[in-house]
């Protein structure tokens, strides 16, 4: 009696998902997305306990969040002020304040890899046609809490880049570099996790303390980024915090 050959099953074969693109970078042809840990972060430097995950901001948050400012009558005009990223990442923050008439547009990236990431988005953003860049673009590879600070008016911006004790040496360093001029130095904070640091701090007076929305298709881009993984989820919104240092 013949023998029968067992049967075989043909499985199809589950290309993995092509990683979403933000309409950031569509615009630009940029790199400015991903969801990266913390923990695969770590460069060897003594902060990296304190260090959070890379994520970057929505381009409408960013957006509103300088329009809040904008109506705190900050001392200055606009013109006049740096506007410093810290915890540039992959650059996308700086890169849309850029678009906006700042004196300049600094970051200041410790991660070498992701500052390698940034001077490339940097370059792909200048030379992009839908991108019109009102302020020039500086990116520092160096530690926040070694970078020079400006001498100008500063508009400082934090995306959650690090815990509160790296956060409270970051404020000193600001209350010293300032002492001799309060008002010149205002800070946008994103998912401001230790916004109670800076409540506690007498040398800064808070000016807005809310939830930013994004726009719909932010929103979208954001629930599409971080669908395959547990540990964050989107709202459309963030908790975010306008601070003036005012002096002790």
């Amino acid at each position: 009696m013949a023998t029968r050959k067992p049967r075989i099953r043909l499985v199809p074969r589950h290309e993995p998902k092509p990683a979403p693109i933000h309409p950031f970078d569509r615009l630009h042809g940029t790199d400015t997305g991903g969801l990266i840990p913390g923990a695969t972060l770590v460069t060897g430097h003594p902060n990296d306990a304190h260090i959070t995950a890379y994520y970057a901001i929505a381009g409408s948050i960013l957006d509103g969040m300088v329009a809040l400012w904008l109506q705190s009558n900050p001392p200055y005009e606009i013109d006049r002020y740096t506007f410093l990223d810290v915890g540039a990442g992959k650059g996308r923050a700086l890169l849309s304040a850029a678009l906006h008439p700042f004196r300049e547009a600094v970051g200041i990236e410790m991660n070498p890899l992701l500052a390698a990431i940034a001077r490339a988005n940097i370059r792909l953003f200048e030379a992009s046609p839908n991108a019109s860049p009102l302020a020039p673009i500086t990116l520092l590879e160096a530690d926040a809490l070694e970078a020079p600070l400006p001498s100008t008016p500063t508009l400082a911006f934090m995306f959650h880049p690090f815990e509160a004790p790296v956060l409270r040496r970051f404020l000193a360093r600001v209350e010293q570099h300032y002492a001799d001029r309060p008002g010149s130095f205002d800070l946008l904070y994103v998912n401001a996790e230790h916004a109670s640091v800076l409540d506690r701090n007498p040398a800064f007076t808070r000016l807005f303390n809310g939830m930013v929305p994004m726009s719909p298709e932010d929103h979208l881009a954001d629930l599409a980024e971080i669908a395959e993984q547990k540990e964050y989820g989107s709202t459309g919104d963030e908790f975010c915090t306008i601070h003036r240092f005012t002096g002790p």
